[in-house]
């Protein structure tokens, strides 16, 4: 598509100057590159806080006075000028990393399968860190100049909005997104027509419209099942993020697998490899599958073939997480898929069986499992969980054996690092840090930063933090006429100088979000300590169907209009990748509490740390792999009988680790009234994370053991 066409035709037009304002807008690139976003702020600085920071929705609402005004501007049309010269070269094929690696594999993509991704909030297609994980890999991928698409679904309603009502309970809130205002725009085949397929599900076909986002060098594409020649029930199949009962959820399923791969050919995109991030899009095996019976080739020869080309990635060390159907309702909803498969019905059905216990079911893992040679957990301890949890499907093998790499998760440094820290950054490291940035050594150089300078980093964005919650609760006070106790829920009674914990994740019971309220009265004391005083700052969302996370939630919504605590306690709802980065970047301590080793990964932390939050958190996940001993503090109560008396010893760990350590290295000032031992520990984190847990050092694992091998 040439840059004549971005955008719908309902966006007003604009001076020559500008033209390409709209190709900006509609390439989420903007969103990790901080030039671009200044462009947009310069424009309509209060336009762009109230659209959310959405160019497209900006772009629609602007006055014309403004745009010709920023066309006299000068200086704005430098910054316009520098920025798409930065644009333009970072969509050229040019000299990327994987062209001098691999120059010889650039004409085939990777296709990456995913039911979520997360890039801004202006595409609310993600639910949690799995739709980070996969907007990151994304980002990154862009950045390195790996060849690859993605295939995701379109969701209409996204993920809901969370409303908390006055007792604590979580309301889901579901709007219909306004496709007006995101950066998305009708796929279109070779030929120039809208790309629609048919997808079978049981004895009936499903239309889907494909949509194209661009993200840099990289295209996804979202499937729509939303369209008027659809049965209203199939047009909800992509409604809504992980909605429906198990029926929905096979469907939804065979739509993203099947459809995906039908998608791509009706595009012409051939795949070198393909990329399943989870299992919710296994299925992708069997169309592959049957198009090779269709050529002729053999069902071993065929499962050869996909095996060799396949990459898997899982996510999920709690067996309930992953997506396992009675074999009645596959065969049901697969009836109009089998076609030459027939004869081999039973081979397929085969690659999915797995019995956890509770009886044999057609689980998804399993399937992706055994129809991929390039299998990989994300955190090394979550390698070893994954091993032993599906040991069953190598019943010869030692674990050591078994076909399972470890690629640790990372961050997309450029997205997550704040502009203020990117800019001591660009002035003490030089301006060639993002390229560098899985370098260890070149991350020595943080250590030499002045530590006035680190603090006054640090102090600035709690402040941006509390800015942004109170400007968050004066909205719900004016906009909802909310109660004075929720207006202090939100966080009204904050103290920007304390000392202030996070913690914001998906509400659980295995993450364990009451674990700091397990003795009341002593976390009370520690939060109002006169002169060293310490507040929380709560976020997340439980998922509609959890009861108990609801309940967790409530509890520590109860907590925050407590007065036992003081204020000091506070819950910003309706959490998102806005909120997100103000929580990562302005918190002093980040806290972690899973119940081990149920933690695959975790990525909050490695964002938290990466702008100079030291993590406090169980030895989970990542932080198995990260904690150094001076980069934050490691929750260990040692070994228990129970799941009771490990809350117990964790919380008096956690408990102890506040009062011996953080509180009082926090408050250690010297005479220029600077936290000399606290900026230390600033400085580690953000020295030894950085590279080591960046996206750009995942992606080049991904490329180097799993990517190219597939494609060769």
């Amino acid at each position: 598509m040439t840059p004549s066409t971005f955008g719908p035709p309902s966006l007003p037009p604009l001076p020559d100057r500008l033209s390409r304002l709209n190709e900006l807008a509609y390439d989420l690139w903007w969103s990790w590159n901080q030039h671009a976003r200044d462009v947009f702020r310069r424009l309509d600085y209060p336009l762009w806080r109230r659209t959310a920071h959405n160019p497209v929705r900006m772009l629609r609402q602007i006055a014309p006075e403004l745009v010709e005004r920023a066309v006299k501007n000068p200086a704005f049309i430098n910054l316009f000028n520098a920025t798409l010269l930065a644009f333009d070269e970072a969509h050229a094929g040019g000299d990327t990393w994987w062209q001098q690696r691999y120059p010889d594999l650039a004409a085939r993509p990777v296709a990456y399968f995913s039911a979520e991704f997360a890039f801004h909030q202006s595409l609310p297609i993600y639910a949690g860190g799995l739709g980070v994980l996969a907007g990151d890999h994304l980002k990154e991928t862009s950045d390195l100049g790996v060849p690859l698409v993605a295939v995701g679904f379109m969701y209409p309603q996204g993920y809901f909005h969370q409303k908390v009502s006055a007792e604590g309970w979580q309301q889901e809130v579901y709007e219909q997104v306004d496709w007006a205002d995101a950066p998305i725009q009708p796929a279109l085949t070779p030929a120039g027509k809208p790309c629609l397929i048919a997808v079978p599900l049981g004895t009936r076909s499903v239309l889907v419209q494909v949509w194209r986002v661009q993200l840099g060098r990289v295209q996804l594409y979202l499937l729509d099942t939303g369209l008027e020649e659809n049965a209203p029930w199939d047009r909800d199949l992509t409604a809504r993020l992980y909605g429906g009962d198990r029926e929905t959820r096979i469907q939804q399923e065979i739509v993203l697998g099947i459809g995906g791969v039908r998608a791509l050919r009706a595009l012409e995109v051939d795949p070198g490899a393909w990329h399943l991030n989870e299992g919710h899009a296994a299925f992708v095996v069997l169309q592959r599958i049957r198009e090779q019976l269709e050529q002729g080739r053999t069902f071993d020869e065929a499962l050869a073939d996909v095996r060799r080309t396949t990459v898997f990635t899982t996510h999920t060390p709690v067996p309930a997480g992953h997506d396992a159907f009675p074999f009645q309702l596959v065969e049901h909803h697969l009836a109009g898929v089998w076609g030459s498969l027939g004869p081999h019905r039973d081979a397929f059905l085969a690659l999915g069986h797995h019995d956890n216990g509770s009886g044999p079911l057609f689980n998804m893992t399993a399937l992706a499992l055994r129809a991929a040679a390039n299998v990989n957990a994300v955190s090394a301890l979550h390698g070893q969980v994954t091993r032993d949890m599906w040991a069953s499907l190598w019943p010869s093998r030692a674990e050591a054996d078994r076909a399972i790499q470890v690629v640790t998760n990372g961050v997309h440094v450029a997205t997550w690092l704040s502009a203020e820290m990117a800019r001591l950054l660009e002035r003490y490291l030089g301006t060639d840090w993002h390229e560098r940035q899985d370098d260890p050594v070149f991350w020595e150089g943080v250590l030499g930063i002045p530590d006035e300078e680190v603090w006054a980093v640090r102090q600035a964005l709690r402040g941006y933090l509390f800015a942004f919650v109170r400007e968050r609760a004066r909205a719900r006070w004016v906009e909802e006429q909310v109660s004075a106790a929720r207006v202090v829920a939100a966080g009204t009674l904050l103290d920007p100088a304390a000392l202030t914990i996070g913690f914001a994740r998906r509400f659980t019971s295995y993450k364990r979000p009451e674990l700091l309220f397990h003795d009341p009265e002593r976390l009370a004391r520690l939060l109002n300590a006169p002169r060293r005083p310490v507040q929380l700052v709560f976020a997340g969302k439980s998922h509609p169907a959890d009861e108990q996370g609801k309940r967790h939630l409530q509890r520590v919504y109860a907590h925050a209009v407590d007065p036992v605590y003081g204020g000091r306690v506070a819950f910003v709802d309706d959490y998102d990748l806005h909120v997100a980065h103000y929580l990562v970047q302005g918190c002093d301590v980040w806290l972690n509490t899973p119940r081990k080793p149920l933690e695959a990964s975790g990525t909050s932390g490695m964002k938290a740390s990466i702008n100079g939050v030291p993590h406090l958190s169980i030895g989970d996940g990542w932080w198995a792999e990260g904690y150094t001993g001076q980069n934050g503090w490691l929750i260990d109560g040692g070994p228990a009988a129970s799941d009771e008396e490990a809350d117990a010893r964790d919380a008096d760990a956690l408990y102890r680790l506040l009062e011996e350590q953080i509180v009082p290295t926090f408050y250690d000032r010297d005479d220029q009234d600077l936290p000399r031992r606290w900026i230390g520990l600033v400085k580690e984190a953000i020295r030894t994370v950085t590279p080591r847990f960046s996206a750009r050092r995942m992606l080049k694992e991904y490329a180097e053991r799993m990517y190219a091998q597939a494609m060769k």
